[in-house]
């Protein structure tokens, strides 16, 4: 027995051929993103002319574009812009009827972040903007065609999240004095009180949360009476909520919350805006249809793969349907399914160089902690190789206030192809796993957090898959935090840790985020962890701070920072890698200087997971 052939870096990060694709409203055309200039840009391309080449529309040869979206208007496409990592989104119109015209910022404010709140209608869309006070967003028409905006709501203060319905009602969230979170609708001067709920219920905030296509509910998850959240419609007059679908052990998919990338968990009717299905996340997916014409649409979809249903659009007619894969091992696999028909043909498979029988399974888990919860958590084993008495990577996700997912997860497969098991344990506090599973977080950073992490290590060396000498443990953002805490609270453990945009000291993490995240702060942070401006509490989270324990470490290091970060700023990095170098403590630093809260550019990312390679490489033995 071997290991399958080495597959480069380059192999599993380079950028796709294609991927993302969304169908136009007219159901003619598809947009997708593909590389031009080794970056990821917007292209068209006709669904009916095998003889037409595809045609890019958007000219970025500096960063990657990620998100983009197809308007009423065939002429225009609008798609979201930051700078270098900064996460202050810009809106940029593309003028699909004139190639020679470069593309148009519509939000050209300096410093300031801009987000739509609903689809363009008419020509127009609602559009948050913190361009008058870096802390408040206020909501503006934007018309696209003109580039126009007109002010329609400023930002009373408290506010942190505007919904719009088509027809222009506004909506907000805020906090109470209570740190509840309230439900309000905007009469034109003033936030009338609609519905309050339990604010460290929510510590991302309520999602989904959908204005129905009437006006006069609005779609969400909410977990009152129920540990598990179920999709309700609020009553935007008297507040009362009526429950819609509900799964008796899942919540509604949670990963959208943190990653736009991931689908929403209510699929629409395009032109309509009705309901049509929920999606829950377990192990796997799974899709309530609540429409009978969507479910024999969905039965037909769910025989092109046996993966998950992941990106999927439909034109106005809801007869033609552009859907991609989620899948461990062949990921994003795109197809166009013609309803009427019953015809479907593969479009595109966005990495066709990857072999999927010289990928690795990634298999559903569930590990007992010691104190009794049930740990989902996801194994995913070298192939070619006895799995016994392997080298170990754990993998920690960040948020904490996320979770690991069944599906392609690039650095994992290259792990496995070096040879390494890789473990990914949804601890208490990841989301998707009720709310008492949730809550079971508070007061818990580097503690029964971490135990989760620690029993995992010792169930992954009890069934004999790993060495008990040959551990890593790799994260980024809280997972960063979390292999810091690896090597400064459990040290004999882990014989290499990645610390990627990682916590090191809770309070200043804090006291750095950007002004718009600072409101949201008393739902998460300040209700899980602590308030760094009250004695006692800072007293506790500087305790549970790797920054105040560097002494313990020596277990070999590689931190990565990105320096444009605005959540974990450089400094949480630098502070770090200064208090090890002031002791004689070799460490590798490896600073993205364009980059932020996560690697976008393909070369960044390749040197980042080369430098993790051959860091996992000299410290456990895998391959390089």
């Amino acid at each position: 027995m071997a290991l399958p052939e080495l597959i480069s870096v380059e192999d599993f990060f380079n950028p796709p051929t294609r991927a993302a694709a969304t169908i136009s409203p007219d159901g003619t055309k598809m947009a997708f993103l593909a590389p031009w200039k080794d970056r990821l840009n917007v292209w068209v391309q006709s669904l009916d002319s095998d003889s037409e080449e595809p045609r890019c529309v958007t000219a970025d040869d500096n960063r990657s574009v990620i998100h983009f979206e197809w308007t009423d208007d065939p002429r225009w496409l609008i798609y979201l812009q930051d700078t270098n990592g900064d996460e202050n989104w810009h809106i940029h119109r593309v003028d699909l009827d004139d190639p020679d015209a470069a593309a148009v910022n519509l939000t050209p404010f300096p410093g300031a972040m801009a987000a739509p709140l609903r689809e363009v209608k008419n020509g127009t869309t609602a559009v948050m903007l913190n361009n008058r006070e870096a802390t408040q967003f206020d909501v503006h028409e934007l018309d696209i065609a003109t580039g126009e905006l007109t002010l329609i709501a400023q930002n009373p203060g408290h506010v942190f999240t505007w919904l719009s319905s088509d027809k222009g009602d506004l909506f907000a969230t805020s906090l109470t004095p209570d740190g509840d979170l309230s439900l309000s609708r905007w009469d034109g001067a003033a936030l009338q009180s609609i519905a309050s709920f339990e604010g460290n219920d929510y510590p991302v905030g309520i999602h989904p949360m959908v204005v129905t296509p009437d006006g006069t509910g609005l779609w969400l998850g909410s977990y009152r009476s129920s540990d598990n959240t179920r999709l309700v419609r609020v009553d935007l007059t008297t507040g009362e909520e009526t429950e819609v679908d509900s799964h008796p052990e899942f919540d509604l998919d949670p990963r959208a919350v943190v990653s736009p990338a991931i689908p929403a968990p209510l699929i629409q009717d395009r032109r309509t805006g009705e309901l049509l299905a929920v999606r829950y996340f377990g192990e796997r997916q799974v899709i309530h249809a609540l429409d009978p014409q969507f479910g024999d649409i969905l039965a037909n979809l769910q025989k092109l793969s046996d993966g998950d249903i992941g990106g999927l659009s439909s034109d106005e007619a809801g007869r033609r349907w552009v859907v991609g894969f989620n899948h461990d091992r062949d990921p994003g696999a795109t197809y166009l399914y013609d309803h009427s028909t019953g015809e479907s043909r593969l479009l595109f498979r966005p990495l066709p160089h990857l072999d999927p029988e010289r990928l690795a399974p990634m298999r559903p888990v569930t590990i007992t902690a010691r104190d009794g919860l049930a740990l989902h958590s996801y194994l995913t084993l070298p192939e070619g190789i006895e799995p016994k008495g392997l080298p170990l990577v754990l993998v920690v996700h960040g948020g904490p206030w996320y979770r690991d997912s069944w599906g392609f997860d690039a650095g994992v497969q290259l792990l496995a192809n070096r040879g390494y098991a890789v473990l990914q344990v949804n601890f208490r506090g990841s989301l998707g796993y009720g709310k008492a599973f949730l809550k079971a977080a508070i007061g818990e950073f580097a503690g029964k957090m971490h135990d989760d992490l620690i029993d995992g290590v010792h169930w992954a060396v009890e069934q004999g898959y790993a060495d008990p000498d040959r551990i890593a443990i790799l994260g980024g953002s809280y997972g960063g935090y979390s292999a810091l805490v690896g090597v400064t609270f459990t040290p004999d453990v882990f014989a290499a840790a990645v610390d990627y945009v990682g916590i090191s000291d809770l309070a200043n993490f804090m006291r750095t985020l950007p002004p718009i995240a600072r409101p949201q702060l008393a739902n998460n942070w300040h209700a899980y962890v602590g308030d760094p401006d009250d004695p006692e509490q800072l007293a506790d989270m500087m305790a549970r701070s790797p920054i105040t324990k560097v002494d313990q470490i020596r277990t070999p290091l590689l931190v990565i920072q990105g320096a444009n970060d605005v959540r974990v700023v450089q400094a949480e990095s630098d502070n770090l890698v200064k208090a090890l170098r002031d002791r004689g403590v070799e460490v590798d630093y490896l600073i993205q200087a364009d980059e932020g809260h996560g690697s976008v550019n393909p070369e960044n990312v390749i040197k980042m997971w080369d430098a993790i390679s051959r860091f996992l490489a000299r410290r456990l033995g895998g391959r390089v």
